[in-house]
């Protein structure tokens, strides 16, 4: 093989590997929910490409029609004191829930637990649920677990859109509606105080070193 043949082979083989290092990464499309969606051709790629949160809940507020509850309604963006979606289930409950469309990168927070159990007063409302395509933090599932609000996360999501899609819809139902994780099964369980509450040690030492300041006698001269 001559010298020139190797000088091209060369040169080749480097310019592929730089032409794959500078290649952009294609970016996908943005998905936008219309009024003519079909349903059925909607998966987690599709929720994934969604361009905000508002998307997410029409998506919802569609499905949860489908899946015959007729009297569930979708809130305005405005005040809607922590709740997105309304639905009455097969019970005769009235639910509220908060939709977050992130990603998974980015486990929902506290907030949403603390928003949408807030909010059930105002609706009249006897249970509460977020449904997000992502996870939740652990304080996020604790603070939940401890007031009784269900959280469906991506995996009960895509399980959700599999179900659906089998026409399935009783069982779809059964993964909305199941119970949600509970810490405390009754009252009784808080007489026991056991449970150990970290405190601010810090504070304590702070207020206790003022204390002091305040107690210390006045000398007078």
């Amino acid at each position: 093989m001559s010298i020139f043949v190797i000088v091209c082979v060369i040169v080749v083989l480097i310019a592929l590997v730089l032409l794959r290092l500078f290649k952009k990464p294609r970016v996908q499309e943005s998905y936008k929910v219309t009024q003519d969606i079909d349903l059925y051709k909607i998966g987690i790629n599709e929720i994934d490409r969604m361009e905000d949160g508002k998307d997410f809940e029409m998506y919802l507020f569609r499905l949860f029609l489908c899946l015959g509850y007729d009297d569930a309604y979708k809130k305005q963006d405005s005040r809607d004191f922590g709740t997105d979606l309304v639905f009455t289930d097969r019970e005769g409950y009235r639910n509220v829930i908060q939709a977050k469309r992130y990603a998974l990168s980015m486990p929902v927070g506290l907030s949403a637990v603390q928003e949408v159990y807030s909010s059930m007063r105002f609706y009249r409302a006897k249970k509460s649920i977020v449904i997000t395509s992502s996870k939740y933090t652990t304080s996020c599932e604790q603070l939940a677990s401890y007031n009784g609000v269900k959280l469906l996360d991506r995996n009960d999501l895509i399980k959700m859109i599999e179900l659906f899609k089998e026409q399935q819809h009783s069982k779809v139902k059964d993964i909305i509606e199941a119970e949600p994780y509970l810490s405390l099964d009754s009252w009784d369980d808080y007489r026991n105080n056991s449970k150990v509450i970290k405190k601010d040690r810090k504070a304590e030492k702070f207020i206790a070193s003022g204390n002091k300041i305040l107690e210390t006698p006045v000398v007078k001269r």
